[in-house]
């Protein structure tokens, strides 16, 4: 839905920026905020950490904007650039180990504050059926929270559904089926609103509602509307509800914050975001800030070396989240110091100013870090750690609730299994617990040589892996993900109606089709299959091209394993709802000719595709 008004940069002001130019660069970050700010905030929920995200974003933006080609395309970019962040927030909040905090850090952190429906509802004066759609969403999945968030603006008339869609990785298509089920999802959660708020309400309803307590979340969302459907009393609450496009047409954007607009909108915060955003990016801007500043007198070589130092440090303590990891070749500091300034052994005279129509020098280029999707499975082998770090995965497992012999890299992840039925005891699962926050199910219970499980004998054990608390995923059958009355599926079918946990759904898949784009089509239909039928998010925690139809295991070439693995993974990493993945595996043996290392130094040529895979 095409709307009017919109408030991003036009192409112009976006080269002016990419040129160097300070007042451009601030009208850039002022024009962006608000979009990146309703984005971020809807997404995490008005979460304390909203702020940071925000900057963070903005100062991702800084720098990589003269990577950027074409100045018409920034408010996609910039809308992608936003949901990878609220992904990688998401991300380092499931995975960061507990720390305790001291009382000095403690008041650093900021109030919690109302969520964002909240705040929508004071803020834009919200009232009545409007108000509802509001609460509405917390009772979300937390996949759909970026949805919303980017459907809300595209309501507001401030997105595009090609900018929607390119954000997420999806065609304009599928973004639209995913919109209908999450408003699908929204109206079912409207149901539950205006049920619960009814005077004197349902006595049916709050006797289901007795062990709730009070949060909504998409479990219980189910639980309420399954009893509002099926209700008389309640059904009567809930007759005459306003479509939600109707409802949110024509509707505002949220205000920025004045407290995050000074930060980061005002005059000079381009120095700021850009000192931060990296040592090539602050020197062009600070090329152009003598004359862009808003003093009365220029602005010294020297000077401008102080004014970013001075920003990077109100920048570091600003961002109170984690920093990024650096880049493979940092730049030296000494390399930066000449572009804006002499060195402190140099000669007093000053050296000649550059030129106006001096085009500033380029950033640096830049090295992106590894996905966070990406991983492996792992099993010991000499120099298997030394491998592993090597291999650049940000996550592994070794199908054991422990590591032993493995050492964790520095920025990576270990995941605990509980293989099969005989490993549910009270010591394999404290292990598991204490390895948190995510837990894989049974290793291929549906094969005679692997867990070989019965699907009631799955059932009857899933509570003790449910009991450890942790991020739970389904058994990875090794095949049938999608079939309807497979293994999986009999399995989902009874943990819903035992009201079991399952948050997440772990696949395996090896393709016999050695032709790159036909194994990559295969591996992204099964996914979405899989997906389509239980709307959970996705582990792919075995993959590779491997022909068992034969009775035994027949391999690619080196270079065709190879070609797969780089398509697969820009596949891979585009899948909204496939939140990672893991080749199988470290090793490189003669039985296991997909393996990525031969010794602790040598990967394969397959490795070689694997590391450098984003």
């Amino acid at each position: 839905m095409s709307r009017t008004g919109r408030a991003t940069p036009d192409a112009t002001l976006v080269s002016a920026a990419q040129q160097g130019g300070a007042h451009a660069l601030d009208a850039l970050v002022a024009a962006s905020l608000p979009l990146v700010y309703n984005i971020v905030g809807r997404a995490l929920r008005g979460h304390a950490d909203v702020d940071d995200v925000v900057q963070e974003t903005l100062v991702r933006v800084v720098r990589h904007l003269p990577d950027l080609r074409d100045p018409s395309a920034y408010r996609p970019w910039l809308v992608a650039i936003a949901i990878r962040q609220v992904r990688d927030w998401e991300l380092h909040r499931r995975t960061a180990p507990a720390r305790p905090v001291g009382v000095e850090a403690m008041q650093e952190v900021p109030d919690p504050g109302p969520d964002f429906a909240d705040l929508t509802i004071a803020r834009l004066g919200l009232t009545d059926q409007r108000r509802e759609v509001a609460e509405a969403t917390r009772w979300l999945d937390a996949d759909d929270q970026e949805l919303i968030a980017l459907w809300w603006l595209e309501e507001a008339g401030e997105l595009e559904r090609s900018d929607l869609a390119g954000a997420l990785g999806l065609s304009p298509n599928h973004a639209g089926v995913r919109i209908h089920r999450m408003k699908e999802q929204i109206q079912t959660a409207r149901t539950v609103v205006r049920a619960l708020r009814a005077q004197p309400g349902c006595a049916a309803l709050r006797a289901v509602a007795t062990s709730w307590n009070g949060v909504p979340d998409s479990l219980w969302r189910k639980r309420l509307a399954r009893h509002v459907r099926e209700c008389g009393v309640c059904a009567r609450t809930t007759g005459d509800l306003v479509p939600i496009d109707r409802l949110l047409a024509g509707i505002s954007m949220l205000p920025v914050p004045a407290a995050l607009a000074g930060k980061l909108a005002g005059p000079t915060a381009h120095t700021a975001l850009a000192a931060k955003a990296g040592a090539g990016v602050a020197a062009k801007a600070g090329a152009a800030a003598a004359g862009t500043s808003g003093l009365a007198v220029p602005i010294t070589a020297a000077a401008t070396v102080v004014v970013l130092v001075t920003a990077t440090l109100i920048g570091v303590r600003l961002n109170r989240s984690p920093a990024p990891e650096p880049a493979a070749n940092p730049l030296p500091a000494a390399v930066v110091t000449p572009t804006v300034g002499p060195s402190p052994s140099a000669s007093p005279s000053p050296s000649p100013a550059p030129r106006a129509t001096t085009k500033a020098p380029a950033a640096p280029p830049t090295t992106r870090p590894p996905s966070p999707k990406k991983g492996v499975a792992v099993w010991n082998f000499d120099g298997v750690s030394q491998a592993l770090a090597a291999s650049k995965a940000s996550w592994y497992y070794t199908w054991s609730p422990r590591h032993d012999g493995v050492t964790t890299p520095r920025g990576a992840q270990f995941v605990p299994m509980i293989w099969g039925a005989k490993d549910v005891d009270d010591s394999a699962l404290a292990a598991a617990k204490a390895a948190g926050p995510y837990l894989l199910g049974f290793n291929e219970p549906d094969m005679a040589g692997q867990a070989n499980m019965s699907v009631e004998q799955a059932l009857d054990l899933w509570p003790k892996l449910m009991a450890t608390g942790s991020k739970l995923g389904s058994p990875s059958v090794a095949f049938g993900g999608a079939d309807k009355g497979g293994w999986l599926d009999r399995f989902m079918t009874g943990a819903k109606s035992r009201g079991h946990r399952v948050d997440f759904v772990t696949l395996h898949w090896y393709g016999g089709d050695f032709t790159t784009a036909n194994a990559v089509d295969q591996l992204r239909r099964y996914l979405q299959a899989v997906y389509d039928r239980y709307e959970k998010p996705i582990w792919l925690t075995e993959f590779a091209l491997i022909d068992f139809s034969g009775g035994g295991a027949r391999f690619p070439t080196q270079a065709q394993q190879a070609a797969f693995v780089t398509a697969a993974a820009k596949m891979l990493g585009g899948l909204p709802f496939l939140q990672r993945y893991a080749w199988f595996g470290l090793p490189a043996t003669d039985k296991d000719k997909s393996g990525l290392f031969r010794t602790a130094t040598q990967p394969t040529e397959v490795g070689r595709a694997f590391v450098a895979a984003r």
